[in-house]
């Protein structure tokens, strides 16, 4: 009976995982469309730190709020991966791609590579050896995407493309990265930590291109900065990351780690 207990139990949580990941996925979709609309009136730059520095406020207020103890000595380096990844690398890399042409639904295709690309970051990075079929599959999603850029390009693969394709290996690693450290306390807070970390950097930096870019808050570009800053940026990573987090653990991780913060 404990057997089929467990068993009911690991189930319900990696459908539960795989739900939220789901939910992070569908909050991510409207990343590129809001974008779109970002740089009807901002500055490129604006929307890619800028909205990371808005999210690095909401971040603190929550880390505050439940007052969440330091990430322990060895986690603070994976913390660090992430803020690249996903604080600087995707959000500025993919904003200076639509900004050169590449349209939302382009982006979109190409981006689609990222839950196969974090998968081979996450099995490199925990030292796993994965079929074949895994490799081939990878390697055919892959072959797949470059050539929808070629052919979209006319031939040749585009600088937007190569923008793209830089962003979809930021992300990856700070995927893999946010999903291990996951493990180890609630997702909520690896997303948040990372954006207090990178804050230094991010709010000085916006605050200097807001006073020299002479940015246009119209409505549409109002609404789609608000959008990438609360739900790209920050509100999106809880369910990712805690779908990371109950896939890949069959118990939650608060209760088998000694530092839950």
């Amino acid at each position: 009976m404990k057997k089929e207990d467990s068993a009911t139990a690991s189930g319900s949580i990696a459908l539960g995982g795989l739900g939220l990941a789901a939910l992070g996925v569908l909050i991510y979709s409207f990343t590129f469309p809001a974008t779109v609309l970002g740089l009807e009136g901002l500055d490129p730059y604006i929307i890619g730190i800028g909205r990371s520095a808005a999210a690095s406020v909401l971040a603190a207020a929550s880390l505050l709020a439940v007052r969440a103890r330091l990430p322990r000595r060895g986690q603070w380096a994976g913390l660090a991966v992430v803020g690249a990844g996903v604080v600087f690398g995707f959000p500025v890399l993919t904003t200076l791609a639509l900004d050169r042409g590449a349209s939302s639904a382009h982006s979109a295709v190409v981006i689609g590579l990222l839950p196969a690309a974090t998968a081979v970051l996450a099995v490199v990075r925990g030292g796993e050896r994965p079929s074949r079929a895994f490799w081939l599959a990878s390697a055919a999603g892959a072959l797949c995407v470059t050539g929808f850029a070629v052919v979209r390009g006319a031939g040749r693969v585009t600088a937007a493309d190569l923008l793209l394709f830089a962003a979809l290996l930021a992300a990856a690693a700070g995927y893999a990265e946010g999903g291990r450290l996951a493990r180890d306390m609630p997702g909520w807070r690896v997303i948040s930590w990372a954006l207090v970390v990178t804050a230094p950097i991010t709010v000085p930096v916006t605050l200097w291109l807001l006073a020299t870019t002479h940015p246009h808050w119209t409505g549409r570009a109002v609404l789609g900065f608000g959008y990438a800053s609360l739900f790209s940026a920050y509100l999106g990573f809880f369910a990712w990351y805690e779908g990371s987090r109950a896939r890949g653990s069959p118990v939650p991780a608060r209760s088998s780690s000694p530092n839950p913060s």
